[in-house]
């Protein structure tokens, strides 16, 4: 009691010239190219910058949306089919920005392709069925006019390692990956025919909020916000700065840090802003996968209210 005591008395004194270190929690999925900006942008004071001391707590996806909406984290930083299935259910929170737009999956198969056509009638390797890997696989053959369903078989042969253990085997063609695995699968000897970030947006990172959190707080919401459009665009800045960040957090050496950096880069915006291309992409993905044949609108899973605000005290406009 006597440390909170000592804690509350200077913030109760500055919080009417600065904003008070509100405390708080956001949870994000893992360790990977999807979840550097904000954990970045506490790293390098973005979030201090803003008043806020954050603590990052890693969670199943499952996990991370119920606890969001219980109040034991105060947001939430993956959504894909899985949040956008959980809004459709009724969940009562909304993507407020999204920093990652783009899922930076490469296609990576034997040399002996030499395009994604050239994958008709191959099995691919996945890391287990009906998950993101396997999804945005069917989108990238899709694109390239085959019919994933009818084209082309999946096998899971497990994680990273044992997808590029089956290809050298000759059980599977190609397989799937985000960086560092393009760079560890061309060591191997294996190429990169496709990278689903050049092909279509599907946003996979960014900033969940509670409707509750959004009406009750959106100054401590917006300057979340600010601090992961700070991130970004120090990200797509600071191209030493971010490399030797990935290497401490993802405890990866400087030519693994650098590659992955070099693949990953360009899927992070500077503005915070939601495709919505790339989320009716998901939200009508997630309808066929959950069966609801009702009409979801882009507003039914997005406030963009308080980004709004954000981008306009940033000087962003126009957006």
């Amino acid at each position: 009691m006597h440390n909170f005591i000592v804690v509350l008395l200077p913030i109760l004194f500055l919080q009417n010239t600065v904003h008070a270190a509100d405390k708080m929690r956001i949870g994000f999925a893992g360790v990977g190219v999807n979840a550097v900006p904000l954990i970045l942008g506490e790293k390098r004071g973005f979030f201090q910058e803003e008043g806020l001391q954050t603590e990052f707590i890693q969670m199943l996806p499952t996990v991370g949306m119920a606890a969001n909406v219980s109040g034991e984290i105060d947001y939430w930083t993956n959504f894909g089919p899985l949040t956008v299935a959980g809004v459709i259910r009724g969940l009562p929170v909304k993507v407020v920005a999204c920093y990652v737009p783009s899922i930076p999956y490469a296609l990576i198969s034997r040399p002996e392709f030499k395009s994604v056509q050239e994958l008709r009638g191959k099995t691919i390797g996945v890391n287990v069925f009906g998950g993101s890997q396997e999804t945005i696989a069917k989108l990238i053959f899709k694109h390239f006019g085959l019919d994933p369903d009818k084209d082309v078989k999946f096998l899971v042969p497990g994680a990273t390692e044992a997808r590029f253990a089956s290809m050298k085997q000759g059980l599977t063609a190609a397989t799937m990956g985000t960086p560092p695995s393009d760079f560890l699968g061309k060591k191997l000897g294996f190429v990169v025919l496709a990278r689903s970030h050049e092909l279509f947006s599907w946003p996979v990172g960014g900033l969940l909020a509670t409707v509750k959190k959004i009406k009750e707080k959106p100054d401590e919401t917006k300057r979340v916000i600010k601090a992961g459009i700070k991130a970004n665009r120090y990200i797509r800045q600071n191209r030493e700065g971010t490399i030797q960040f990935m290497m401490g957090w993802m405890k990866i050496d400087k030519e693994m840090a650098t590659a992955t950096y070099e693949s990953s880069w360009k899927i992070y915006n500077e503005d915070g802003s939601v495709p919505e291309d790339g989320l009716r992409l998901i939200i009508e993905e997630t309808k066929k996968a959950i069966k609801v044949n009702r009409e979801v609108s882009f507003n039914e899973v997005v406030d963009l209210s308080i980004l709004k605000e954000a981008q306009r005290e940033l000087g962003i406009v126009g957006k």
